[in-house]
């Protein structure tokens, strides 16, 4: 089977989005001949930078220039009629797909409503997914739609083998940007040193660590400012092999999108899911995350390591580092919980479609 797949987000964005995609990709051409679209001007596209991101290899898929981002309806119809299906990510618009099955993947909780053109392109997909039962209930209300399935990101867990013996760092792995559901480092920032400043004795020897790429250099560069004077670290640009060891490195994993923010009036600007939450959950990180969105999915047998608000945030967080027994039973929890995106089930699931 000839099967395309295509995403807005590609080759621009490096994120758990893009890491979802191509785990799709890789897993279906397995069995079936795969096709990553392109823009037409793919000069910018770097096949090594996305194998060094993921820490595997892609070379069982095909990299095409194509029309779909800028054809004509006529182009977007006579390319798609090629492949026996297409799977496409949607950043809230969508064509018209003449493949003979058509699955698209939804990521992001769009609340806008759609009109009948839109309507009627979006009958050309007989599946539609999303990446969480939080992006599934929001999308199904605004746009009047049965989703199929909700297809959870994979956690590969032979690839991020779990350390128990940890180092004093907290740490948040996000891109660096301001816009929609922003990852809020400068948040992060805020809550570090305040919680340092209240429990000196506590928290010597303690760092923050705050890993992404920079799709904003002005706000990478405030946040940076921000952290001046503290025992905070930025770092941009990592591989994937390194990414790894500062997860296993890592005692706690704090993660802050949707801060301050209503989640039932902008839900795109909470975590639609937060894949590195459970990457870093796999390593022995136990988490300290928000209470909004995806996050609430991830953690839901683990309920006592959300937070609502700052105060609760340290407190949490105060008490695994003072109790070293509460944060083994919570380590052993988290690694039990985080076995729900195992490979086995992420894939049983991409068959289920395809």
């Amino acid at each position: 089977m000839k099967v395309l797949f295509y995403s807005p987000y590609v080759p621009k964005h490096f994120g758990g989005g893009e890491k979802h995609f191509f785990d799709v990709a890789t897993t279906v051409a397995q069995k079936h001949d795969v096709f990553i679209a392109l823009p037409d001007e793919t000069a910018n596209f770097s096949r090594e930078k996305y194998e060094k991101f993921l820490n595997y290899s892609l070379e069982k898929l095909q990299f095409i220039p194509s029309k779909i981002t800028s054809g004509s309806l006529f182009e977007k119809l006579q390319e798609t009629r090629k492949f026996d299906y297409v799977y496409a990510v949607t950043d809230g618009s969508f064509f018209y797909s003449a493949a003979k099955q058509n699955n698209l993947h939804i990521q992001i909780p769009f609340t806008n409503p759609l009109n009948l053109w839109e309507k009627y392109k979006l009958r050309s997909w007989n599946i539609k997914n999303t990446n969480s039962e939080f992006t599934k209930k929001v999308v199904e209300k605004a746009w009047q739609t049965k989703i199929t399935q909700v297809h959870y990101p994979l956690d590969n867990l032979n690839e991020i083998t779990p350390v128990t013996t940890k180092e004093k760092v907290i740490l948040h792995v996000g891109r660096f940007f301001k816009q929609l559901h922003s990852k809020r480092q400068d948040v992060l920032v805020s809550f570090f040193y305040l919680f340092l400043d209240q429990n000196p004795k506590l928290l010597k020897g303690w760092k923050l660590v705050l890993v992404g790429s920079i799709e904003d250099s002005e706000y990478f560069e405030e946040v940076k400012k921000q952290a001046l004077g503290y025992p905070i670290e930025l770092i941009s640009n990592i591989s994937r092999e390194k990414l790894i060891a500062l997860y296993q490195e890592a005692a706690l994993y704090w993660h802050a999108t949707g801060f301050e923010v209503d989640e039932e009036q902008f839900p795109q600007k909470v975590e639609h899911f937060g894949i590195t939450t459970i990457e870093a959950m796999a390593a022995g990180c136990v988490p300290v995350v928000i209470n909004k969105g995806g996050q609430k999915e991830i953690l839901e047998s683990i309920p006592e390591l959300l937070w609502n608000s700052q105060t609760e945030c340290l407190v949490i967080t105060q008490q695994l580092i003072a109790d070293k027994s509460e944060y083994a039973k919570m380590q052993q929890r988290s690694l039990v919980a985080v076995q729900q995106f195992s490979k086995e089930i992420f894939q049983k699931a991409v068959w289920k479609m395809f």
